[in-house]
């Protein structure tokens, strides 16, 4: 998977750490980014929804901006701009849309509202990113094969990266047209065999699979892998900034149960 000008330059990429869903949770996000600075990744690429959800969205939005060298609008991102509207939301994601717009300053809204959901880049150690997926960067949740199947079809790469679910997952389309939903493994290391692969590194802000913990990933272009990485963080602490700020009571309660 190392891409082919490093090849032929003899050069080494560094990793990559891959971000998303942070949902305005600071404390899960300080968390991911000690643990980033920590395993020596030289950049950080970030799938979207800084904000929605958590009680710190301006921190949030802020902090994921400056130190992401690429950085998406989810559709949370854009229901707090309005460049969607709130009534596509549920009733609890709307709620704390209204809550998110009231509070980003002017200028923090206008920054969010010049991030797009979709950064096609690929080659020279880049991979496509989408908040969603290639067929719809904003709405579409990849969830199982047959979602996969059509994203991988539709984008022709070695390897794109994307969010929105909250769950990580990986999904390859092999080079005889098999496609494989896989498990991930115990060890967290899943090495890119040949075809075209399909990543998901789960969300720092509001995980739901079962696991509380901050989801992040590691792309290793030099060795062909992406680490799943899972980092504990200040639950509670997160937990009683939701509550103190008024949002509504069950955003709270669901992040000390990964759902």
């Amino acid at each position: 998977m190392t891409p082919p000008s490093s090849r032929r330059k003899g050069l080494r990429t560094p990793p990559v750490a891959i971000i998303g869903d942070i949902h305005g949770n600071r404390q899960a996000l300080d968390a991911v980014l000690r643990a980033i600075r920590e395993s020596g990744a030289a950049a950080v690429w970030c799938l979207g929804d800084l904000v929605g959800y958590g009680a710190d969205p301006a921190y949030c939005l802020a902090t994921a901006v400056s130190r992401s060298d690429r950085c998406l609008a989810g559709n949370h991102d854009l229901g707090a701009t309005g460049r969607v509207p709130v009534s596509r939301f549920s009733p609890l994601a709307a709620a704390a849309i209204r809550w998110t717009r009231d509070a980003l300053a002017p200028s923090a809204r206008a920054t969010l509202d010049r991030l797009d959901p979709a950064d096609e880049r690929d080659g020279d150690g880049l991979a496509p990113l989408y908040h969603g997926s290639p067929l719809d960067p904003v709405w579409e949740y990849v969830f199982d094969i047959p979602e996969a199947r059509a994203a991988l079809e539709h984008r022709r790469v070695p390897l794109t990266f994307v969010g929105h679910t909250h769950v990580p997952a990986a999904w390859r389309l092999t080079p005889d047209g098999a496609m494989e939903g896989r498990v991930l493994p115990r060890t967290g290391v899943l090495r890119l065999d040949p075809g075209r692969w399909l990543i998901n590194p789960g969300s720092v802000g509001q995980p739901r699979d079962g696991d509380a913990r901050a989801a992040w990933a590691l792309y290793r272009p030099e060795d062909g892998v992406v680490e799943f990485r899972r980092t504990p963080y200040d639950v509670a602490a997160a937990q009683n900034a939701i509550l103190a700020a008024g949002l509504p009571a069950p955003l709270a309660h669901r992040l000390a149960e990964g759902r």
